[in-house]
C-alpha cells in the first residue's frame, strides 16, 4: 500500500492511497511471454521434409498428434524417432497407447513415390490404424 502525506491539513496524518501498482504484474506477463516464445518452436516436429501443397481448408489439430514421417531416403519416423518398417506397428502402439482409433498424421516428402506411400499405408492398415490424415502445405485456393 502506498501512503501519501496530506498537505492540505496541518496535521501529520498519513492517508492511504487506494491504487494498485501494476508494474510487477506487467513484468510477470512479459516474462511469461518470453517463456512461451521460446517454448513454442520446441513443440513442433523437427524432421524436415518437403511437403506437397494442398488447397484443402485447414482442419482442427488434436492436442497431441501422432506424426508418421516418410523422409526422402524412405526412412520412417514416428514423432522424432526413426523406426524400421518391421517395427512400425509396435512404435505406433507405443505412441498411441494402443488406441487404434486415434488419427495418424502421415507426412511424406514430395520426392517419395506413390508406391512407397501406399506401402506404408498398407502397413498401417494391417496394424489396425484406419484413421489417417495426409499432411501437406497449405496454399490459398484459387478463385474462379
Amino acid at each position: 500500500m502506498a501512503l501519501r502525506l496530506n498537505s492540505k491539513s496541518g496535521d501529520d496524518d498519513l492517508e492511504v492511497q487506494h491504487e494498485i501498482n501494476v508494474t510487477p504484474f506487467i513484468d510477470v506477463i512479459l516474462v511469461l511471454l518470453i517463456i512461451f516464445m521460446v517454448a513454442a518452436p520446441l513443440a513442433t516436429v523437427d524432421i524436415g521434409v518437403n511437403l506437397p501443397a494442398s488447397t484443402a481448408p485447414e482442419q482442427p489439430r488434436p492436442d497431441k498428434p501422432v506424426f508418421l514421417t516418410i523422409q526422402p531416403d524412405l526412412a520412417i519416423a514416428v514423432g522424432d524417432t526413426t523406426v524400421a518398417r518391421e517395427t512400425l506397428p509396435g512404435a505406433l502402439d507405443a505412441a498411441t497407447n494402443t488406441r487404434k482409433d486415434q488419427t495418424i498424421f502421415v507426412r511424406a516428402d514430395r520426392s517419395v513415390s506413390y508406391g512407397e506411400l501406399m506401402g506404408v499405408m498398407n502397413v498401417l492398415r494391417d496394424a489396425g490404424y484406419l484413421k489417417l490424415a495426409l499432411v501437406g502445405l497449405e496454399t490459398p485456393a484459387e478463385k474462379k
